[in-house]
């Protein structure tokens, strides 16, 4: 293999893998593989303004297409910004491949201006992180990246990446990553003990995750509730891992307060958990929510996550599609046909928009009645997204991502990152007016690229989740509260999204009327490039 400089020799390892995009935010200490990344034709650099507006552009990115998704910070201070995201992008699964510059190993000692151990900043909120140390194990170390980001659980990686390491030549050749296979069924005792358990309940439960969708175990799944009659709930449940419109998808458990999934999954003497950890809630239960006595089996892939918090009686280290489609082949040869299979096909009306209908559920039903099917959904809108999915309910596998991990600021930049993965579809963003605040310089990357994503702010005048969480904690505490903090409040002095788009380059309109709703779906959807909506809900 002919000698070329580690900074050429990372883009060749990059095409090797089909990577062809790089999010990113330049520094110094990256201008020298920045400066190569030029001369390879069809690679293109996606510049954000600010890093955590990059992470959120690729985490978008890498959910629409599978990843992974390249991302270039600028070295302690870049990967800082970029922390919060990230942990979104851990909690999430997210296959995103980072890449961090350094001034250089022979550095180390001087404690010089910007020194910092990336990796120890960056292992908390990654799956994988490590730092290049010779030239001639530098593809090596990258192919590793996007295989431990690509393997299930996937997750995000991170590699730091020393100047002067890049700049020595090596002879490593490039060539494609192999992903190890993970799909892999239990042996058939435990099949059979799982089956055995599930088919003998007389009040099933069905728990999934994000797993199912990663897997493809969507149809596997639904059909294996079917046979139960089982309700099913959403664990971490980010994308579409069942039609949410058939009959025994009841919605997802919470994610704040442990006492909602408690009353939920308490009457059950069974449960099924497939592709998610339990429970993911801020303020879990500590003891277990589950009637004593209930049988819990557990299929996923994580093998850190089964029985991690509670016991369980059948623990599958396994994919979740072949797993599912076994167990479903089990329980036909015990169950009766319960007919939902005929049941769910059957369509179902568009819910009635009246005069009392919030201004999301207008818009929403606007939105469904001119997008057409092939509409993908990035849902950050939270108090609002009741409305927004009554209306536009996930049904379709890659058409609907929900917000995940606890982090702001990922309505505009997932979409931006989706719409780039996507660039046929029609692709609608909704934030908050406070989730919008943390990344807003994305529509600059939007307009800069000509990405024509659509953004909806949901513009209440405050942190309106956090008024309902401090319900909560008042009533759990039996205080008596007057009002809400002033610090939950965002009207003084009021933003102007559509002045703000404006500046970023990207048009807007303001809608504060139910008279306005139509004239601005048909424009937000006619624009040729990025369109901001700034929908007044409060």
């Amino acid at each position: 293999m002919t000698a070329r400089a580690g900074r050429v020799a990372m883009f060749e390892q990059f095409a090797a893998d089909g990577i062809t995009r790089m999010f990113g935010n330049p520094g110094t200490v990256e201008q020298g593989f920045l400066d190569e990344l030029e001369a390879f034709p069809g690679f293109g650099y996606v510049l954000g303004l600010q890093e955590a507006a990059v992470v959120g552009i690729a985490d978008g990115y890498a959910r629409a297409t599978g990843g992974p998704a390249l991302v270039q910070l600028h070295t302690g201070v870049g990967l800082g910004n970029g922390v919060g995201m990230l942990y979104q992008a851990m909690r999430g699964h997210s296959p995103l491949v980072v890449v961090a510059g350094e001034a250089g190993v022979r550095y180390d000692a001087l404690d010089a201006q910007m020194a910092a151990d990336l990796v120890a900043m960056a292992k908390p909120v990654t799956k994988y992180a490590t730092r290049v140390l010779h030239p001639g194990s530098l593809l090596r170390v990258l192919r590793r990246a996007v295989k431990i980001a690509m393997t299930p659980p996937r997750g995000p990686v991170f590699v730091s990446l020393p100047m002067d390491v890049l700049d020595e030549l090596t002879t490593e050749p490039a060539v494609p990553t192999r992903v190890p296979t993970r799909a892999v069924v239990p042996v058939a005792a435990e099949l059979d003990r799982a089956a055995a358990l599930l088919a003998a309940a007389r009040r099933p439960i069905v728990l999934l995750g994000d797993g199912v969708s990663v897997s493809g175990a969507q149809a596997e799944l639904t059909r294996v509730a079917e046979l139960l009659n089982a309700p099913v709930w959403g664990v971490n449940d980010s994308e579409v891992n069942m039609d949410a419109t058939h009959p025994l998808y009841r919605g997802q458990l919470g994610h704040m307060f442990g006492t909602h999934s408690a009353g939920i999954v308490g009457d059950a003497d069974a449960v099924l958990i497939a592709g998610t950890y339990v429970f993911p809630e801020v303020f879990p239960e500590l003891a277990s929510p589950f009637a004593p006595g209930a049988k819990i089996v557990h299929v996923d892939l994580d093998d850190f996550e089964i029985a991690k918090n509670f016991p369980v009686d059948v623990g599958l280290v396994a994919d979740p599609k072949p797993t599912l489609a076994a167990l479903g082949d089990l329980l036909a040869d015990e169950l009766p046909d319960t007919g939902w299979t005929d049941l769910a096909r059957e369509p179902r009306p568009a819910p009635e928009i009246t005069d009392d209908s919030p201004l999301i559920e207008r818009f929403a039903a606007a939105l469904a009645a001119r997008a057409g099917a092939d509409l993908v959904v990035f849902d950050e809108a939270l108090t609002a997204s009741p409305g927004l999915v009554r209306h536009l309910p996930p049904r379709t596998p890659g058409n609907y991502f929900l917000t995940r991990g606890g982090s702001l600021g990922v309505g505009i930049t997932g979409a931006i990152g989706a719409k780039l993965a996507r660039p046929d579809a029609e692709v609608v963003g909704f934030t908050g007016d406070g989730g919008s605040m943390y990344t807003p310089q994305a529509l600059w990357t939007a307009a800069r690229y000509g990405i024509a994503a659509r953004f909806v702010i949901c513009n209440n005048g405050r942190y309106r989740l956090l008024d309902h969480n401090l319900d909560q904690y008042r009533a759990e505490r039996g205080l008596k509260g007057d009002g809400y903090p002033s610090g939950f409040h965002l009207g003084d002095p009021e933003i102007g999204f559509v002045e703000l788009a404006a500046a970023l380059g990207v048009d807007g309109v303001r809608v504060a009327k139910a008279s306005e709703v139509d004239d601005a779906v048909e424009r937000m959807l006619a624009a040729n490039g990025p369109f901001l909506v700034d929908l007044v809900t409060g």
